[in-house]
């Protein structure tokens, strides 16, 4: 079981002032929440992406400060000492995701709305932090077979990997219905026309 860790003097001392809405999408990685969010990127000039801190190994086709801030574990864990996080994770041993409050504020700065593609238990942090300011949806798939073939075809995991996500998958599931909206990507067109739809109502709300 993967625990979420919520230290009370981890969070930040002064809460955001809200000038936008926070628009989350969260989902077990391989259910295409990526694609969904590029494509609202792509469509709605209003919302700007909230990159994501992380210290993960930067992949060769990423860049630091536009796919995440890749931070080293020192790095990372100086930033919670220093409440600079809205939300953090530790989502494997010394795997550390979280969302900077200079993010945030980044963007509502330009007159957008944020928003997000972030784990499971980064996403519900979210949604309790902004509550009726953010609107959190689940994007899932119809099976384990299914997520297990899309993430076999990206042949970026090896199979420990691989099994690891798998089971993550399970896990996080459990938490789908704290979530406002559930989006099933079965049919990709179909769950980009859904996804925009959630978008608007809440944002033209």
């Amino acid at each position: 079981m993967i625990a979420v860790l919520e230290k009370p003097e981890t969070r930040p001392i002064t809460p955001l002032s809200p000038s936008g809405k926070i628009l989350i999408f969260s989902a077990p990685s391989g259910s295409g929440k990526t694609t969904i969010v590029r494509h609202l990127l792509q469509n709605n000039p209003n919302l700007g992406f909230s990159v994501s801190a992380c210290t993960r190994a930067r992949r060769a086709h990423e860049q630091d400060g536009k796919d995440y801030y890749f931070l080293t574990l020192e790095e990372f864990r100086t930033k919670i000492a220093q409440q600079a996080f809205v939300e953090w994770e530790e989502v494997y041993a010394n795997s550390f995701y979280g969302t900077l409050k200079s993010e945030i504020e980044r963007i509502w700065a330009q007159g957008k709305h944020v928003i997000f593609d972030v784990e499971v238990h980064g996403g519900l942090n979210l949604k309790k932090y902004f509550g009726d300011q953010a609107l959190a949806v689940f994007v899932t798939v119809p099976s384990l077979e299914i997520l297990e073939a899309r993430l076999r075809s990206r042949q970026t995991e090896s199979e420990e990997s691989l099994q690891k996500r798998i089971a993550k998958f399970q896990y996080e599931l459990t938490f789908r219905d704290k979530f406002d909206a559930i989006l099933l990507n079965e049919n990709l067109e179909e769950a980009l026309l859904k996804a925009q739809e959630l978008v608007s109502e809440f944002v033209n709300k």
